[in-house]
């Protein structure tokens, strides 16, 4: 009885054990592989951007930076208005803006590389931004301690913070819309076009009557009138 026990004992220890190797033998379990970077989601755990994030989805630039981010080593920044920076516009800017130039209003806030707050002490201005470059598109920064001053000529702030930062994708919060001067000043009038040259009338030309033959005219009818006067003698007194 005690020979089982003590056999029954060994198997249950070598069990044990030889578990106890295969555990600490088998590798840890990898961390799960982050997934892509997604502009909106970044935001929306933010709060306070739907309106921002309502333009980026419906101009479709919400997948132009995911695929920017995920194909591109460059980085990408984004000066993101809140929905109080909205909320001052002009009533009705918004809505009166159509689709291209809705593309170009968000295309505006983003810089297509990434810049760091003390990056943008030594960048050069003006800032090329997604929507291009040029005077009514003009973006200039400057710094003052942590804070990057924003100026477009229409617009002058600040960012107040940030709200994601990686490395490769930079958002900072600003709390007025970035305005160029391109959407939301009146564009010079194109310039009116050459007047087509008048086509020459061709005057037409009177017929000249020389200075000898129209003194033959005169003579030959005084000529013809004598003889009428003759004619009409010679009938009322004939010889």
């Amino acid at each position: 009885m005690m020979t089982r026990l003590l056999f029954s004992n060994s198997l249950l220890l070598f069990f044990l054990l030889h578990c106890s190797t295969t555990t600490a033998q088998s590798p840890a379990a990898a961390p799960a592989p982050p997934g892509p970077t997604n502009v909106t989601k970044i935001l929306e755990k933010a709060g306070q951007f739907s309106v921002f994030i309502r333009l980026l989805k419906a101009t479709q630039e919400d997948l132009t930076l995911n695929g920017q981010l995920n194909d591109s080593n460059n980085g990408i920044t984004i000066f993101a208005p809140s929905d109080s920076a909205f909320s001052s516009l002009k009533s009705g800017a918004l809505n009166s803006l159509n689709d291209q130039e809705k593309s170009e209003l968000v295309q505006f806030h983003i810089i297509p590389n990434f810049l760091s707050t003390s990056q943008f002490q030594t960048v050069s201005n003006p800032l090329t931004t997604q929507a291009g470059t040029g005077d009514r598109l003009e973006l200039n920064v400057t710094t003052s301690g942590n804070s990057v001053n924003i100026t477009t000529g229409l617009t002058n702030t600040s960012t107040s913070g940030t709200i994601y930062t990686d490395n490769q994708l930079a958002i900072y919060q600003v709390d007025k819309v970035l305005q160029p001067i391109d959407i939301f000043t009146p564009k010079p009038p194109a310039p009116a076009p050459a007047p087509e040259k008048a086509k020459k009338s061709k005057t037409a030309e009177s017929p000249t009557v020389s200075k000898d033959s129209s003194g033959a005219v005169s003579t030959f009818a005084h000529y013809n009138l004598i003889l009428f006067g003759i004619g009409i003698a010679t009938a009322m007194f004939p010889l």
